[in-house]
């Protein structure tokens, strides 16, 4: 099969993890090796991923600096882009024979400069925080600031992703069956201003949205989202949690706020999209279980409705 892969940032640096390229090269390790798997058993590998903890990384890097220093959103992701990037091939070639086709990409994200996110971010970036030292921080550097879970991260703009601007090249490494690693972060964002011409602005786009349009522009036989639980839970955190094995766009959707807006729910939304948009079917679910989530023995599978169906 053809199956476009989206690797969490929390999927390659648990959560609390030390924000060290050590920590992360030794998790990209693990990750290629479930890949790799997947590789040479015949399967061909689109693969996107996370930037959130490296992206907030070096966002508070930058702000160490002189202020004339400081990198925008935008550079700080191409930056993050590149770098995990290349973690993840340097780890895949050393997985797998020596004549693998391996691409990393970096890859362009058109976004509306009126997108209603601008107003209202909700995208958690960096390092995790108590509360306390999280609104100490945010009135220090003019953050936003929100929960993550049980800790509170800095919060930034996440625009809806609108057109992959190398989607033509994409499609060509794609036919002559690459692996190709490519949409990281969700892409740098860029806007059209009005004399036509493209410019970089401040945000972070969700990859999963990202992973979604390119899934459905590049018509992959799956689509499957990794993270660092395994599958959509109701009640998550919760005594009565309970995994959600099998879904539909409708059923989800009828859950509504369930799942939370910076981790899960924009999963689930990138989900019921691509469902909804190819009849295929996405899953979701752990790194280590991959294999077991292609098979349909592990994680969450969303399937088109029966009427879509």
């Amino acid at each position: 099969m053809r199956i476009l892969i989206a690797l969490g940032g929390n999927a390659l640096l648990k959560r609390g993890q030390n924000l060290s390229a050590s920590a992360q090269r030794e998790n990209v390790a693990l990750a290629a090796a479930v890949l790799a798997r997947e590789i040479l058993a015949g399967h061909q590998l689109i693969i996107t991923h996370g930037n959130g903890p490296q992206v907030g990384l070096l966002a508070l890097q930058s702000l160490s600096g002189p202020p004339a220093s400081a990198m925008p959103l935008d550079v700080l992701g191409a930056e993050t882009e590149g770098w995990i990037g290349y973690s993840i091939e340097l780890a895949l070639r050393n997985a797998l024979p020596r004549e693998t086709r391996i691409v990393t990409l970096l890859t362009q994200t058109l976004v509306d400069a009126a997108d209603s996110a601008f107003q209202h971010p909700n995208k958690p970036i960096g390092p995790i925080y108590d509360e306390a030292a999280a609104r100490h921080l945010a009135a220090l550097n003019h953050w936003v600031v929100m929960p993550d879970g049980k800790a509170w991260r800095r919060a930034v703009a996440s625009p809806a992703p609108i057109a992959i601007l190398e989607i033509d090249s994409i499609k060509t490494l794609v036919q002559a069956g690459s692996t190709l690693i490519c949409g990281g972060g969700g892409g740098i964002p860029v806007i059209r201003q009005t004399d036509g011409t493209l410019t970089g602005i401040e945000a972070v786009i969700d990859k999963d949205a990202t992973s979604a349009l390119l899934a459905g522009q590049l018509g992959v036989d799956r689509f499957i989202m990794l993270t660092d639980v395994d599958g959509v839970y109701l009640g998550y955190g919760t005594p009565g949690a309970r995994l959600i094995t099998h879904s539909t766009p409708s059923e989800l959707r009828a859950e509504g706020t369930a799942f939370a807006a910076g981790s899960m729910g924009p999963k689930a939304a990138a989900a019921c999209a691509f469902v909804a948009a190819t009849g295929k079917n996405c899953a979701i679910g752990a790194m280590p279980a991959l294999h077991e989530i292609i098979t349909g023995q592990a994680g969450t599978m969303i399937s088109p409705d029966i009427a879509q169906a």
